[in-house]
Parts: C-alpha cells; sequence; structure tokens
C-alpha cells in the first residue's frame, strides 16, 4: 500500500455483522491495524467511505485512534456478554464522546454510466470516521434485539464476537469456514485417534 504499514497479513474480515464488531476482529489472530495503509484498507472495506475515495490525508495518529475505540468497543462487548455493562464507565464515556463528532457527509453525483454513486463531500476526518463506528457500537449496546444476537466464538481460542442472524440463532463460530472447519477436523481426530492406536 502506499500510504505506509503494508498489507496486513492476514485477511481483513467484515463478517461479524456490524462495522464495530468487524473492528474488533482485526484483533485476531494477530495485530491488522499495524499501519496507516492497513487502516485505510480496513476503512474502505467496512464501507466507511465509497470506494476511491482518498485517504492520502491519514497519518500515523489514525490507527492509534481506531485501536483505542476498538479496545474500548471490545471491553463493552464483553462486559454486556458478561451482564456487567454497568461497571464500564470509562469505556462508555470515551466511545460516547467519539460518536458525538460529525461523520463524513454523503451526497449523491452522477456517476460514469449516469447512475447516481455516493461520494463524500469532503476529505473525511479521522473524528468522523471514528465517530461512524463508534454510533454503530453505540445502536448495537442500546438495541435489545441487536444484543441479544450478540455471540462469542465457540472455536477454540477465538475470542471474535459476531451478531446471530442465522435461522433459529444457533450459529456457533465467527466463520464456519474458518472456527467451524478447525472444530469438525479436530472432532474427527478425537474420533479417529483410538482407531489408529
Amino acid at each position: 500500500m502506499a500510504l505506509g504499514g503494508g498489507t496486513p497479513a492476514y485477511p481483513l474480515r467484515f463478517d461479524a455483522g456490524r462495522v464495530c464488531l468487524d473492528l474488533l476482529a482485526t484483533r485476531h489472530p494477530a495485530e491488522r491495524l499495524d499501519g496507516v495503509g492497513a487502516l485505510c484498507a480496513w476503512i474502505t472495506g467496512a464501507g466507511l467511505v465509497p470506494a476511491g475515495t482518498p485517504l492520502g490525508h491519514a497519518d500515523v495518529s489514525w490507527p492509534v485512534a481506531f485501536r483505542e475505540l476498538r479496545d474500548d468497543t471490545g471491553y463493552l462487548v464483553r462486559a454486556l456478554l458478561r451482564g456487567e455493562a454497568a461497571g464500564c464507565g470509562g469505556a462508555l464515556a470515551r466511545v460516547n464522546d467519539a460518536a458525538r463528532a460529525a461523520p463524513p457527509a454523503p451526497v449523491a453525483v452522477p456517476g460514469e454510466n449516469g447512475c447516481l454513486v455516493r461520494e463524500l463531500a469532503g476529505p473525511p476526518g479521522c473524528a468522523g470516521l471514528l465517530a461512524v463506528v463508534a454510533r454503530d457500537a453505540v445502536e448495537l449496546l442500546t438495541d435489545p434485539v441487536a444484543r441479544a444476537s450478540l455471540r462469542q466464538c465457540a472455536g477454540e481460542d477465538c475470542p471474535l464476537v459476531y451478531l446471530d442472524t442465522s435461522r433459529g440463532r444457533r450459529r456457533r463460530w465467527c466463520s464456519s469456514e474458518v472456527c467451524g472447519n478447525r472444530e469438525r477436523v479436530a472432532r474427527h481426530r478425537r474420533r479417529t485417534a483410538p482407531a489408529r492406536a
């Protein structure tokens, strides 16, 4: 990436069901927001800005700010899952403060093929982009339906949290292809181990 920081060593994931939960996934299995370029890839991939939006004004303070919001959001989500959200004053205050900043304003403009496309009225600032994620976290934490769908991945050593929107609400893993497959392989090995011995 031209913006520094390189491409993340692990692919970015956008399958948690909410942008604030996708931000939490940038920490596992290793740090993915390790530089400006990696953060800009995440911002674009998460849909915080339309594809092609220039983010050349991003600097090294941006990944730090997003990691801090990720830490506070993760603390709140995990406390909520444990039923202990009432005691999260500092993290809650920081997320609420971040949510107050004005996000980048979208505008509709004619695209190349004559259809209207979304652009931003001006270059997005760090505070505005953080506000979009923080507002998503506030909505998640205060919506009883969304809160009831929050799940912790059942995969061994997987800390990811996701929204279970599956039919019957029986989803067990953050990803059937990653943690689910790992669990099925481990189960198969446990079953066949006595036969091989």
